[in-house]
Order: C-alpha cells, then sequence, then structure tokens
C-alpha cells in the first residue's frame, strides 16, 4: 500500500492563489489584449489590466519554490514521474481530439505525433522544462546533501549573480533557460528547508514584506507605462529571473510558510488539482483562441465592463478545471494507479522504485 502524508494547508492554500494569477496572467496576455492596452496604455482600464496580469511569471517561480521545499527531504520514484507524465498526456491528447471532433481543428498526424513528444519545448515552454526539471532532482538532492551551508549560500549567490543581475546588463547576453533556472529556484527551496531563512521574521514580518514588495513591483510597472519609458511594462517582472519576481516569490513563500493555517481537506484537494488547472487551459495555442478570443471575448469587453469580466472570468475557469481534475483523479488515475499498484505487488515488486 502506497501510504501518502497528510499536509499542512498553508502552502496549498499559496498554491492555489498563484494558479489563479497564473490564470489572470494568461487572461491579459493570451487573448490581444496587450496590444489594446497599448494603444491607451494611461487609461483606467489599461493600468487595471498590467497589474490584474503582472504576476505569470512570478507565480511559475511560486510553483517551483514549493516543489523544491517538500522535494528536497524526498524521492523521486517511477510511480510519482509516470503520475506526472501521464496527468499530462490525457489533457494534451483528449483536449486535442476534442477539438478535433467538434470541428474546431482539423486533424493532423504530425500535429499529433507532435503530442506524444514529452518534452516538446525545452526552452521557456513550462509543462515540457517541469518534466525535465523533475527528473535532475534526484541528482540536485545529491548535491544538496554534500554541501554544507556556506556553500549552499555561495552557489545561490552565483547562480542568482548570473541570471538575475548579470542578465540584465544590456550588453551581456546570457541565454534564459527554464529547466536551469527551475534548479536554481530548488536550491532557493531546499536552503529555506534546511537552513531558513531570517528565522528571527515571523508570520506578520514576513507579510509585512512580501506587501512592500508586491508594492514596489507594481510601482515599477506603472512607472514605465505612464512616463512612457523606452522599455516592456513588465520589465521587473517580465521572466521567472526578473528580481522583484524573485523577491516577491521568495518573501510570499515565506509569508505563507509561516501561515499558521493546519491541515484542511478541501483546501489539500484543490490544492492537488492546480496543476491540472494549468495543464487545462493553457494546452495548446487552440485553446488559447478557442478559451480567451472566441468563447470569453476578452477584447470585446475591454470597452464594457472588464473589471467584472475579468474576474468572473478567472475565477470561473479556475473552478471548472478544478472540478475537471477531480474527476480526472477520481475516475481514471486512482483506480489506474490501484490496478497498477495491485499488479505490482502481486509480482513481488512496488510501483515505487526510487531514481537514487
Amino acid at each position: 500500500m502506497v501510504v501518502t502524508k497528510q499536509r499542512d494547508s498553508n502552502l496549498e492554500l499559496y498554491r492555489i492563489i498563484i494558479m489563479i494569477l497564473i490564470v489572470a496572467h494568461h487572461y491579459v496576455v493570451n487573448s490581444g489584449l496587450i496590444e489594446v492596452m497599448r494603444q491607451n496604455p494611461t487609461s483606467i482600464k489599461s493600468l487595471y489590466l498590467y497589474v490584474f496580469g503582472m504576476w505569470g511569471k512570478t507565480g511559475i517561480n511560486c510553483f517551483i519554490l514549493i516543489t523544491g521545499y517538500f522535494m528536497c527531504k524526498s524521492s523521486i520514484t517511477l510511480r510519482k514521474f509516470t503520475k506526472l507524465l501521464l496527468w499530462m498526456y490525457f489533457y494534451r491528447i483528449v483536449i486535442y481530439f476534442i477539438f478535433c471532433s467538434t470541428g474546431y481543428n482539423n486533424f493532423n498526424i504530425i500535429e499529433f505525433l507532435n503530442k506524444l513528444i514529452p518534452f516538446h519545448d525545452i526552452t521557456d515552454g513550462f509543462t515540457s522544462c517541469f518534466l525535465v526539471f523533475f527528473l535532475t532532482i534526484p541528482f540536485l538532492n545529491i548535491l544538496i546533501k554534500n554541501m554544507n551551508k556556506s556553500q549552499h549560500i555561495l552557489l545561490l549567490v552565483l547562480m542568482l549573480f548570473i541570471y538575475s543581475i548579470w542578465a540584465k546588463v544590456p550588453f551581456i547576453k546570457v541565454s534564459m533557460n527554464y529547466v536551469i533556472w527551475f534548479d536554481i529556484l530548488y536550491l532557493i527551496s531546499s536552503y529555506i528547508r534546511l537552513y531558513g531563512l531570517f528565522e528571527h521574521f515571523g508570520h506578520k514580518e514576513w507579510g509585512w514584506i512580501t506587501l512592500l514588495s508586491i508594492l514596489v513591483s507594481i510601482t515599477s510597472v506603472l512607472i514605465i507605462v505612464i512616463w512612457d519609458l523606452s522599455a516592456p511594462a513588465y520589465y521587473f517582472v517580465s521572466d521567472s529571473n526578473a528580481i522583484l519576481a524573485v523577491i516577491v516569490s521568495v518573501c510570499s513563500f515565506m509569508f505563507f510558510k509561516t501561515c499558521p493555517i493546519h491541515y484542511n481537506k478541501w483546501i489539500n484537494a484543490i490544492g492537488a488539482s492546480t496543476f491540472g488547472v494549468l495543464l487545462i487551459h493553457a494546452n495548446s495555442n487552440t485553446m488559447r483562441q478557442w478559451l480567451w478570443k472566441d468563447t470569453l471575448n476578452n477584447v470585446g469587453y475591454f470597452a464594457d465592463n472588464i473589471y467584472i469580466h475579468s474576474v468572473i472570468s478567472v475565477l470561473c475557469i479556475f473552478i471548472i478545471c478544478s472540478i475537471i481534475d477531480q474527476l480526472r483523479l477520481k475516475y481514471i488515475e486512482k483506480p489506474l494507479f490501484k490496478q497498477l499498484d495491485n499488479y505490482m505487488a502481486k509480482r513481488g515488486n512496488k510501483f515505487i522504485f526510487q531514481w537514487t
């Protein structure tokens, strides 16, 4: 029997909030709204949307920090990786055939075969990079266990300097790759798990620091937009390695980590489906076209009540996708892995082969 531990719900609540913010980011950047906002960037609606959709890359950092915090004290098993891989394939293939069967998308054998390639974009494609990153965790754990605290700090300082500071120097070229960046975030969260971070700070102190970092991030976006500076609006939060994206993610992680919320089955159940929410609503370019442009018509609502439309749309997508993933978990994943576990038990083996 595979025994699962009950986690406290503070970081699961954090995971839920993060995914809602990622959906909000996609609401803005995947719908054509950015082009509309640029026509009158200083209008109240445009400024609202700039702030509403600015947290996607920060959210990615937060998601990886949670993964690292738990996995640095755990083991990667064949069972865990198989679950993750089948989770991805389920939505990738099922959603593709749904679009084809309804006539929204034409079946193409080359396109379908591309769906079967697990690591399709190992640059800044989140799902592919997350799968590869997941495979590096056992080796990262070996590194972490064989470093002392000082060595861990020095490695972190070196990597953060290269990818978050040196990479932002205009005449310096540092290629960004999510697998490498996720490994760096893993080093950050594992350091927090092993050694703590400013342990004299409590929940209240981290709350104020998080609020300050959020306000600074919002201010950076508004200043660039209002003053029409020659830089992208999201320059300081535009990618996961941007300095403010790193600061906000680490501070907010510490805020929720120190939050006194104990086990809550509802929060944990919803938190377990957050990755499914991502796999569904950010499934493909076809999904982005159907969801944000054709169905929700975000651009069309810009002239109407975009405030209500944006909030309701994001929450509804999160809720609907969570329900879908809960049904997948109950009626597909659990029965499937129960059969696999029983099969392996009869053979005298366990379906939990460890990579290291």
